[in-house]
């Protein structure tokens, strides 16, 4: 219940952020972005997973780990890939081999920072905001390996 009480509280601030003037709002598709990472959050909450990072970066590589959470024993590097209609093809089809090899980098380097060598995974979360409807979130556990 309190998971629900924080989102609630969250969601809330973000609504009256949303009334007071801005300078230099981020553009509607980082807006976006950062709304399905934010829902696929609370998604991953929900069902066990114990959050660790979010939008961790190396100063080694170009990108960012979305979401670092621990599935039981098992650490997760989740890439979220958000979007507002189902058009041409499936969010998750965008993490494709370069993004994969993107996302084993900067991996990589936050696993030189974890005691141990834990087991871990590479999970994908599509998050489809369509106008009108609730979010649909979907997991897809193990989505790829280390490139």
């Amino acid at each position: 219940m309190s998971g629900r009480l924080v989102q609630f509280t969250i969601r809330a601030f973000d609504s009256l952020g949303n009334l007071l003037p801005q300078r230099n709002s981020a553009p509607p598709h980082l807006q976006t972005g950062r709304r399905g990472e934010e829902e696929a959050y609370f998604y991953l909450r929900r069902h066990g997973y114990v959050m660790v990072a979010r939008n961790y970066r190396s100063a080694r590589c170009r990108s960012e780990l979305d979401l670092v959470g621990w599935d039981g024993k098992t650490l997760c590097f989740i890439e979220v890939k958000t979007r507002t209609a189902r058009d041409l093809y499936p969010a998750e089809l965008a993490v494709d081999f370069e993004k994969q090899q993107d996302l084993s980098r900067v991996a990589r380097e936050f696993m030189r920072k974890v005691p141990g060598r834990p087991s871990f995974r590479f999970d994908v979360v599509s998050v489809y905001l369509e106008p009108g409807c609730k979010p649909d979130v979907v997991l897809f556990k193990n989505a790829f390996s280390m490139a």
